[in-house]
């Protein structure tokens, strides 16, 4: 289906420049070229020529003025091609299974990064009268591969919130559907929205580093695999090498994005009779919930002891005690770039000639400094 797409798009853009001066050579316009100029997606277009869901009166008025401008001529191929597009979207979210009921389990819960996301894609997907398709796998689900390429056939693209496939069956999943990822790697097929990680942690560490002079840090993880938690990691790894600082790593310093597993992972250190660093680096907001919450609860004070520190600049993050410093990045904004790319990779919008594939987009983030990492209240402005 998508060489189809990309085939016909390809070749109205190529062929649309001089349509209507009647040279020979002309391109006959397409389904896409109407689209275009009459500055819609393909679904609204498509609606107006086959008499679907009664279509407001500016759009039908828009349709049929670019129809005449170009003078195309829907044949019974381009009807076959607009019936096929669904007009939704898969969205496949990667979730730790829940197995245990913690007192972090509402925050756990109702604090989810991913839910922030899709609330973005949301807004876009209304606003080009798509829907969206949620599926959830877990994070050690051995059949995620069979669920996805279901869900596959039921949408016109997908959105991988995780690094869910081996780069095989992604490699084959994306010539057959759009893909774009969220925290994994662009491929010559699939394109792939992330925030500034590095940035992100590199102004971090160097904060905490240089500005406020800590010798010891430890990087309490995300889950095992995730291109973010990995990302992160690294960035902090090298600042610290570079300024001759230790950092505490490994497995039993892994917090796996939850509330509950930064609070069980502190809590194990302690009762191991582990020193605590003098900063924790948390691989997210939800983490650095459940590391405050132990610290306090065994009487070390933050940041007077140990500083804290969270990443996405989650809204809870200002509203603890002490408050949270952390890296910013519009969450919403990441669900919404990675559904306007995937958009545009199924023929709509104006990068629809497919050149999406391939991209690594990255959104800025922002240091955001507050008292958990030895701020004064008064500093909680952000940084670059």
């Amino acid at each position: 289906m998508n060489s189809d797409l990309g085939t016909t798009g390809a070749g109205s853009a190529a062929g649309h420049a001089s349509a209507g001066q009647g040279s020979p050579t002309d391109q006959p316009p397409t389904i896409y070229d109407v689209a275009r100029v009459a500055g819609l997606s393909i679904a609204s277009v498509s609606r107006v020529l086959n008499g679907q869901r009664n279509p407001r009166q500016e759009t039908r008025e828009r349709v049929l003025r670019a129809v005449a401008e170009l003078g195309f001529v829907p044949d019974s191929a381009a009807r076959a091609l607009s019936v096929r597009l669904k007009e939704v979207v898969g969205v496949v979210v990667r979730r730790p299974r829940w197995t245990e009921s913690t007192m972090f389990a509402d925050e756990d819960e109702n604090l989810q990064f991913p839910d922030m996301i899709n609330r973005g894609m949301e807004i876009v997907a209304q606003r080009h009268g798509f829907d969206l398709l949620i599926r959830s796998v877990d994070l050690d689900e051995p059949e995620a591969g069979r669920h996805i390429f279901a869900l596959a056939r039921k949408s016109d693209g997908l959105i991988l919130h995780d690094r869910i496939l081996s780069p095989e069956e992604l490699d084959r999943l994306s010539r057959q559907i759009p893909v774009v990822t969220l925290a994994g790697e662009p491929t010559a097929t699939t394109a792939n929205v992330h925030g500034d990680n590095e940035g992100g942690m590199r102004a971090l560490a160097r904060h905490l580093i240089f500005d406020h002079g800590y010798r010891t840090l430890s990087y309490l993880a995300g889950h095992d695999g995730s291109p973010d938690s990995i990302t992160r990691g690294r960035a902090l790894a090298d600042e610290a090498a570079g300024a001759g600082v230790t950092l505490l790593t490994g497995e039993e310093w892994r917090g796996s994005y939850q509330a509950a597993g930064g609070a069980r992972a502190i809590e194990r250190l302690i009762a191991a009779g582990v020193s605590m660093p003098r900063a924790i680096v948390c691989a997210n907001d939800q983490s650095a919930i459940g590391v405050l919450h132990v610290l306090a609860q065994h009487g070390i004070a933050v940041p007077g002891e140990v500083a804290v520190t969270g990443f996405d600049d989650m809204p809870v993050a200002r509203h603890l005690r002490p408050q949270l410093t952390s890296v910013r990045q519009s969450i919403q904004d990441l669900g919404a770039t990675a559904f306007e790319t995937v958009y545009s990779m199924i023929g709509r919008g104006p990068d629809a000639d497919g050149s999406a594939r391939g991209r690594d987009i990255a959104l800025p983030t922002r240091l955001i400094r507050r008292e958990s990492c030895g701020c004064s209240p008064a500093s909680g402005l952000g940084t670059q």
